[in-house]
C-alpha cells in the first residue's frame, strides 16, 4: 500500500480520521443530551489541581529566571564599578594591593552566588517540570480514550436494544467496548495515582527551592557585607593618610613663617624700616611694625576683631602676637593716622591683604 507519510500508511491514516469523527460525533451527542457521558469528579478536581500546579510553577521558574538575570546584571555593575575604582587607585595610596585583592573577591563572590542559585534553585525547578508536558498529555489522551470508551459503550448498547439483532455486530461491537474500556481504565488507574503524588509533591520543591536561596542568599549578603567593610576600612586610612600629608603641609608652612616673622623682627629692630613714619614729631613706631600699606578698595569691617578701610588709608602692619591666629590673605594693622595722634594701637585690627597696596 502506498505511504502517505512517512510511517504512516493509507490505512492508519483513515483510521486515524474514523477516530476522530466517532468522537466528535461521540461530544456532539452528549452535549445535546442524546448521549450520557462518563464524569469522575474526583478525577476532574484532580486534573484541576494539576493545572493550578503546572501555572504556579511556569510562573515560579520565570520568575526565578528573571532574578538570575538581574542578578548578573548587578554583578556586571559591581564589576564595573569595582574596576573602575581599582585603576583609578594611586599606586602611593594607603592599601593599593588590598583594593586589587578585594576587587577580586567581590567579583568571584558574585560569581559564586549566581552559579549556586542556577545549580541548586533553578535546576532543581527545571526538573520538576520537566514531568509535566508528558503528564499533561497523558490527561490528554485518557479523555479521548473516554470519549472512545462512551462511543463503544453506547454503539454496545444501541445494538442490544435493536429490534433486529446481529449477534456478529453485537459480539464485535462488545469486543471492542472492552478494548476501550481496559485501554481507558488503564490510563485512568495510572494518572489517579500519579496526580495526587504529584500534586503533594509541590510543597516539598517549593521548600527545597526557597531554602536554598534563603542559605545561597545569607551567605552572599555576609561575605559581602565583610568585603564592604573592608572597603570602608581602606577609604578610611586613605582619609586618614590625606590628612596627615595635609597636615604635615601645614606645620612646614607655619614653621616657615614663624622663622619668617622672627627675621621681620630681628630686622625691624636692628634697623628702621625703609618706609619709616614720617607724620610723628619724632618718627616713633608701634610695637610689631613690619611694613606699611595703603588701602586701595574700601572694606566695610564686618566683625568687632576687623579694620574698616577708606581708598588711599595709609596702615601700619603690625605682627600678630601669635602667628597662629593669623589666617591666609589676611593682615593685622593699625590706621597710622591714629597711631600719630595717639601713640597706641588699641585700635588696631584685621583687613584683607588684597585691599591694600604695599608702600
Amino acid at each position: 500500500m502506498a505511504e502517505i507519510g512517512k510511517g504512516v500508511t493509507a490505512g492508519k491514516l483513515a483510521i486515524n480520521v474514523q477516530k476522530r469523527l466517532t468522537r466528535a460525533q461521540e461530544k456532539v451527542l452528549q452535549k445535546l443530551g442524546k448521549a450520557d457521558e462518563t464524569r469522575d469528579a474526583a478525577f476532574e478536581e484532580m486534573v484541576a489541581n494539576f493545572n493550578k500546579q503546572m501555572t504556579e510553577g511556569t510562573k515560579l521558574q520565570k520568575d526565578l529566571k528573571a532574578y538570575l538575570v538581574a542578578v548578573k546584571t548587578m554583578h556586571d555593575a559591581s564589576r564595573r564599578l569595582q574596576d573602575c575604582l581599582a585603576d583609578m587607585y594611586e599606586p602611593e595610596w594607603f592599601g593599593k594591593e588590598e583594593m586589587d585583592s578585594l576587587t577580586e573577591d567581590t567579583d568571584t563572590l558574585w560569581l559564586d552566588y549566581h552559579q549556586n542559585l542556577t545549580d541548586k534553585s533553578l535546576t532543581t525547578l527545571d526538573s520538576y517540570l520537566a514531568q509535566f508536558p508528558d503528564i499533561k498529555a497523558r490527561i490528554a489522551k485518557r479523555d479521548r480514550k473516554m470519549v472512545d470508551f462512551d462511543s463503544a459503550r453506547h454503539h454496545f448498547s444501541s445494538l442490544q436494544k435493536g429490534k433486529k439483532k446481529d449477534e456478529a455486530k453485537i459480539a464485535k461491537a462488545e469486543e471492542e467496548l472492552g478494548r476501550a474500556q481496559k485501554i481507558f481504565e488503564e490510563l485512568n488507574v495510572e494518572l489517579q495515582d500519579e496526580l495526587p503524588t504529584l500534586w503533594d509533591n509541590r510543597v516539598g520543591v517549593y521548600v527545597n527551592t526557597f531554602q536554598s536561596m534563603a542559605r545561597h542568599q545569607e551567605k552572599f549578603h555576609g561575605e559581602m557585607s565583610k568585603l564592604s567593610q573592608n572597603l570602608n576600612d581602606i577609604m578610611t586610612k586613605l582619609e586618614e593618610q590625606r590628612e596627615l600629608k595635609k597636615g604635615g603641609t601645614a606645620a612646614a608652612k607655619t614653621e616657615d613663617g614663624a622663622k619668617s616673622e622672627e627675621a621681620n623682627h630681628s630686622e625691624s629692630a636692628s634697623s628702621p624700616p625703609k618706609s619709616a613714619v614720617t607724620n610723628g614729631s619724632d618718627g616713633e613706631l608701634p610695637p610689631g611694625f613690619i611694613y606699611k600699606v595703603k588701602a586701595i578698595h574700601d572694606y566695610a569691617a564686618t566683625d568687632g576683631d576687623e579694620l574698616e578701610l577708606k581708598t588711599g588709608d595709609s596702615v601700619l602692619v603690625l605682627a600678630f602676637d601669635n602667628p597662629d591666629e593669623q589666617d591666609d590673605g589676611w593682615l593685622l594693622g593699625v590706621q597710622e593716622s591714629h597711631w600719630v595722634e595717639n601713640k597706641n594701637i588699641s585700635a588696631k585690627g584685621v583687613f584683607p591683604e588684597n585691599f591694600t597696596q604695599k608702600v
